[in-house]
C-alpha cells in the first residue's frame, strides 16, 4: 500500500502577522486568507529494509537513515524528522521495518505562500491515513504548529497549518494559550470568480529567511515599540475590512485595502520590503493595479496584486518585465486531503 495526502498553499489577504505571538496573546490577531491549486504533497510507502529514505522531490535531495527513532536533527530535511519523530513520540506504531516518504511542494521555500507549514500538514496527514491517528482539523493543524513552533524551535505565525487543514477562504481569530478559532466564509461563487480573475499572483523569483523577519517582530511587540504593535492593530483591522468586502461583494474595494495592508505592513518590522519589491508595487499600481502585498512575512517571494476591470493584462505586462513568474491558480474548497492506494 502506498499512503499520500495533499494540503493546499494558502494566499494570505488581510492580516499578515497579526497571528505571530507575543501580539496574538497580548492583543489577539485577525487573519483573511484563501487555499488555492498548489499543493504540498506526500507518500508514505512501508518497506522491509530498517531503513526510513527520504525523496523530496521538488528540491532533489535523498537521505537514508536506520530506521531507530527519534531520527537526528542534523540540518537535513528536519522539517520531515521533525514530523515523524513526533508521531512515533505521540502515536508511536512506526516500524522497525521502515518506510519511503516522498514529498513535493508546488512553491519553492521562502516564497510566502506557507510552503512550510503546508508541508508538515501534509506529511502528518499521509501519516494519520497510514496509522489511522484520530486527528481532527483543529487537532492536526496544531499539532503542525507544535511541531515547528516548539519542537524544532522555527519562528513564524499560526494561519498556514489551519488554512492548510480547512481549507477556503476563511476569517481566522488567534489569542493567547493557542486558542484559535476558524470562520469558514460563504462567499458568493460570482465574488470568488471576480476576485481570482482580478488577483494576480506573481513570483518575483526571490525567496526569504522569513524567520530573520518575524524574530524582529516579535522583538518589537516584546520591547513595547509603538508604531510596530500600533501597525499590527491597522492589520487586525484590515483583516475585518476585507471580510466585510468578500461578503458585501464589494469586490473592487479589495485593491485599496490591499494597500492599506501594504503601506502598514512596511511598519511591523525591517526587511519586509527592499527597493526591488518597492520598483515592482509601483510599476504594477502603474499599470492599473489598484493594490497589492507581498505575501507572507515579506522580503521576497510572491506579490499578488489587485487589478480592476480588465487592467490585469496590462499588470501582467508590466510584471514580465522584471523576469518573474506570473501562476496561474484557482481558488480551492477543500483542506487536507488523503487517501490509500
Amino acid at each position: 500500500m502506498i499512503y499520500r495526502s495533499k494540503a493546499p498553499l494558502r494566499i494570505g489577504l488581510a492580516g499578515g502577522g497579526t497571528d505571530v505571538s507575543p501580539y496574538s496573546d497580548l492583543y489577539g490577531g485577525a487573519i483573511l486568507n484563501a487555499t488555492i491549486s498548489l499543493y504540498a504533497r506526500a507518500s508514505i510507502e512501508p518497506l522491509s529494509e530498517g531503513k526510513v529514505i527520504f525523496e523530496s522531490a521538488d528540491r532533489r535531495e535523498q537521505l537514508s537513515y536506520d530506521a531507530v527513532y527519534p531520527l537526528p536533527l542534523d540540518g537535513k530535511l528536519d522539517i520531515l524528522k521533525g514530523v515523524i519523530n513526533r508521531v512515533q513520540k505521540d502515536y508511536g506504531g512506526l516500524p522497525s521495518s521502515g518506510f519511503r516518504l516522498t514529498t513535493y511542494v508546488d512553491a519553492p521555500p521562502g516564497s510566502g505562500l506557507g510552503t512550510s507549514s503546508t508541508l508538515v500538514v501534509a506529511v502528518l496527514g499521509a501519516f494519520a491515513e497510514w496509522l489511522k491517528l484520530p486527528l481532527g482539523e483543529y487537532d492536526m493543524a496544531h499539532l503542525a504548529y507544535s511541531i515547528e513552533r516548539e519542537d524544532l524551535q522555527q519562528a513564524g505565525g499560526k494561519q498556514d497549518q489551519y488554512a492548510a487543514t480547512f481549507g477556503g477562504v476563511n476569517f481566522m481569530e488567534f489569542y493567547g494559550d493557542d486558542k484559535v478559532i476558524v470562520n469558514p466564509l460563504r462567499i458568493k461563487e460570482v465574488h470568488l470568480h471576480e476576485l481570482e480573475n482580478n488577483l494576480v499572483l506573481f513570483y518575483t523569483s526571490t525567496s526569504r529567511l522569513s524567520s530573520t523577519i518575524i524574530s524582529e517582530q516579535q522583538k518589537n511587540v516584546t520591547d513595547k515599540k509603538d508604531d510596530s504593535i500600533a501597525a499590527m492593530h491597522h492589520l487586525k483591522e484590515q483583516a475585518v475590512m476585507m471580510k466585510e468586502a468578500l461578503l458585501r461583494g464589494s469586490i473592487d474595494k479589495i485593491g485599496e485595502i490591499l494597500n492599506y495592508g501594504f503601506e502598514y505592513k512596511k511598519q511591523m518590522a525591517k526587511g519586509i520590503t527592499n527597493p526591488q519589491l518597492d520598483e515592482i508595487y509601483e510599476a504594477a499600481r502603474k499599470a492599473g493595479a489598484s493594490g497589492g502585498k507581498i505575501s507572507g512575512a515579506g522580503g521576497g517571494g510572491f506579490m499578488i496584486f489587485y487589478c480592476p476591470k480588465n487592467t490585469r493584462f496590462k499588470v501582467v505586462d508590466a510584471l514580465n518585465s522584471f523576469g518573474g513568474d506570473v501562476k496561474r491558480y484557482t481558488f480551492t474548497h477543500h483542506g487536507i486531503q488523503t487517501w490509500s492506494i
